[in-house]
């Protein structure tokens, strides 16, 4: 697949506030309602995430409505979210993970309905995340474009990280990851769940790729901060035209300073 993939398709921006959703841009296709299956759908932002804005706006049940795979994080900064084949799953700090109740929520979340578009192997040995994440990024076909992206397999080594609940008063993530808790799994059979988001969205979400793993028997995942992925996986993308916002409207949000640039504090705490 090359560029010409994306003739035609143009960026459609919703940003929904209080229950008003503004949309502008170009429709995929003539006719086509940006409400669809190539929606990413975000509550919040990260740069609000960065800076302690934890208490949960948007319920589980709500985000199920708008996709079947992302990644997020919980009421209170509880752990990592997975979300995978249409069901949602917590993976806590002491190493668990369980299924999330629909009337649990979150304060920062992303999720699209997965229709794989594009595959592509990885190249020719096997790499750890940050590799992985930089040869996959010169392959793709632009790095304008919002990307779901997907990997299952069995992976030599999964290192991932989640942070315990928090209390108020909330201290910024950078302060809140020094109490995350690590677990390196290996030889594990599990899918690669997460997104590449282009730069012109930093302060809404990471860029780059954030990627989150879910086990298959569902007993261990987490924020990815290291992993071996093999030679000649498969990476599934789902090319992601059209995003939606949700924004708080009540709690710390309204009042939280958004104009600085927290890109490389967050790139450490990523990392």
């Amino acid at each position: 697949m090359d560029r010409k993939f994306f003739l035609g398709i143009g960026l459609a921006v919703a940003i929904v506030f209080a229950g008003t959703a503004i949309y502008t841009g170009y429709a995929k296709h003539s006719g086509t309602n940006t409400a669809d299956r190539d929606t990413l759908y975000q509550v919040s932002t990260i740069d609000a995430l960065m800076q302690g804005v934890y208490d949960g706006n948007v319920t589980i049940g709500e985000i199920k409505k708008h996709g079947d795979f992302g990644i997020g994080t919980f009421d209170k900064l509880e752990g990592e979210m997975i979300v995978l084949d249409g069901k949602v799953w917590q993976a806590k700090a002491d190493g668990s993970v369980v299924a999330a109740a629909d009337s649990q929520t979150t304060p920062f979340a992303t999720v699209t309905y997965f229709d794989t578009d594009l595959r592509q192997a990885t190249v020719d040995r096997e790499e750890n995340a940050s590799g992985f994440m930089r040869s996959m990024a010169a392959k793709l076909p632009t790095t304008n474009m919002i990307y779901a992206v997907k990997i299952h397999g069995t992976f030599p080594s999964v290192t991932v990280r989640a942070i315990p609940a928090q209390e108020k008063p909330y201290p910024n993530l950078t302060a809140a990851a020094q109490e995350q808790k690590v677990h390196t799994y290996t030889n594990v059979t599990g899918t690669v769940v997460g997104f590449y988001t282009p730069v012109f969205l930093k302060g809404l979400n990471a860029e780059g790729y954030h990627l989150h793993f879910l086990s298959d028997d569902h007993t261990e995942g987490g924020h990815i901060l290291d992993a071996t992925i093999p030679a000649g996986s498969t990476v599934q993308y789902d090319v992601t035209p059209y995003f939606t916002m949700a924004l708080p409207t009540s709690g710390a949000f309204a009042g939280t300073d958004l104009s600085g640039d927290l890109s490389k504090s967050l790139a450490a705490v990523e990392q």
